[in-house]
């Protein structure tokens, strides 16, 4: 899993101009770099069908840490123009990795 973690990280560092170095970090980010990384937890789990469990393992997080992401992102994409962020990455991720980024 730690595979598609890091796949998803890049991708989505690269759609957003973030550095993946910095989503990679632990500890807290400032809210731009902490959203793009809720985003990235929230397309993994989602898109790719990732426990919430090893999810946080890829990110070097607490799976309450990916609940938390994953609800926050849940609750952002009641505004149509963040929920269309949303969809391009999942297609983007979906695209990337798909069932390929199952170990």
């Amino acid at each position: 899993m730690a595979a598609a973690c890091d796949g998803v990280i890049d991708i989505v560092a690269a759609m957003f101009n973030v550095s993946s170095k910095e989503l990679r970090e632990p500890g807290r980010s400032v809210l731009s770099v902490s959203r793009v990384r809720q985003i990235a937890m929230y397309v993994t789990h989602v898109e790719l069908g990732i426990s919430m469990r090893d999810v946080g393992e890829g990110f070097r997080r607490d799976r309450t840490t990916v609940l938390h992401a994953c609800h926050q992102i849940e609750d952002l994409r009641d505004d149509d123009e963040f929920d269309g962020i949303v969809a391009r990455v999942e297609r983007m991720v979906g695209a990337a990795l798909g069932d390929g980024g199952r170990e």
